[in-house]
């Protein structure tokens, strides 16, 4: 099958969009960066010293002279990045008003196009991988709204930036070079690797030290691209969850109803029986499974929703280690694939957030 390439710009274009006015913005831009105070000149020195130091690391890694000039022509740091770093953690959502954006009908509604339209390949996802095809959606949702919004960052210019600026130490660096040497074996070139402000990269928004482990040609055209291709994306993120335990044939976990006085630990899981004797039962009025084990999971408290999970649910959250999130995930994979929403309702919801 072809790709469906996104429409993208050329790299000069694409960098040039991306440049303008980030050396005079860098001066404020983090306490401590290396070169604040200097003038305009210096700083486009300092960017370059360090992008020159790289190189030797690069090499040694396999990146040849070509990729490596070809990677970093015309990049300069990007302010757009180091704002991120001052205010990506400065709003903050109750879960139910995450779970309206992350579950909404028009998130919905597109998922179900794009599961009809690729319900082959997360068929031979789930076949291959043992994990459901309503998780894949999910997390593929949820990520990029399935793919139509990967982020607008050059992926090598936004991790020299944060690597330059020494944010989280040498993290950025290591992944910078791990990114060099995604671009030497030609899984992508410069104008497509396109991701997140931190550098998560594609419909998967995998960091570029997730991608040797766990992205996949699951098309088999000899590149793994997480970028343009469905298939890549798809079957990524199920070899993702598989390799990070996935049991393969069993389910995420149910709302259920049960007495308030029923408490446990978050990570206590007991047999679905047990909970069944304990008076929980499922809010769809389905039967509990016979076997497996759950844990009770109370997200807003004993006045909101209440879930049994398996130990699915924490593989989920090792994609995003966010209990909002990977019940967004859920659910949203459950909603895609037919089922009503949550009987219970968020405490201080609005009717929208039930729907």
């Amino acid at each position: 099958m072809a790709k469906s390439v996104r429409q993208a710009e050329s790299v000069d274009t694409a960098k040039r969009r991306h440049a303008g006015g980030a050396l005079a913005l860098l001066a404020s831009a983090l306490p401590g960066f290396a070169f604040a105070a200097a003038p305009a000149a210096a700083q486009g020195e300092g960017f370059a010293a360090f992008v020159g130091s790289l190189w030797p690391e690069a090499h040694a890694h396999g990146v040849s002279r070509a990729t490596f000039d070809a990677a970093f022509a015309g990049v300069t740091p990007d302010p757009d990045v180091i704002e991120k770093t001052r205010t990506q953690a400065e709003f903050h959502k109750t879960i139910g008003q995450y779970l309206e954006t992350a579950v909404s009908d028009k998130r919905i509604a597109l998922g179900q196009e794009k599961y009809a339209a690729n319900a082959h390949w997360l068929a031979k996802a789930e076949d291959r991988f043992g994990v459901d095809r309503y998780i894949i959606m999910g997390v593929w949702g949820l990520e990029t709204k399935y793919g139509t919004y990967m982020g607008d960052h050059y992926v090598v210019r936004a991790l020299a930036t944060l690597a330059h600026a020494r944010y989280r130490g040498t993290y950025f660096r290591t992944e910078l070079v791990k990114a060099l040497v995604i671009l030497q074996e030609g899984h992508v070139d410069p104008a497509h690797m396109i991701g997140s402000w931190a550098g998560a990269m594609g419909q998967t928004q995998f960091m570029p030290s997730n991608f040797k482990p766990y992205a996949v040609d699951f098309e088999g055209d000899g590149r793994r691209d997480i970028w343009t291709s469905v298939p890549d994306a798809v079957g990524s993120t199920a070899n993702f969850l598989k390799k990070h335990g996935w049991v393969a044939g069993e389910t995420w976990g149910y709302e259920v109803h049960l007495p308030d006085d029923v408490t446990a630990p978050a990570d206590r899981f007991a047999p679905f029986g047990a909970w069944a004797a304990r008076g929980a039962v499922r809010a769809d009025g389905g039967e509990m499974p016979r076997g497996g084990v759950a844990a009770l999971l109370r997200p807003a408290g004993p006045g909101g929703p209440a879930f049994l999970v398996t130990p699915n649910f924490k593989v989920i959250k090792s994609y995003n280690n966010s209990t909002s999130y990977a019940l967004g995930v859920c659910l949203l994979g459950d909603r895609i694939a037919g089922w009503g929403p949550l009987k219970a309702r968020w405490p201080g919801a609005t009717l929208a957030q039930t729907r």
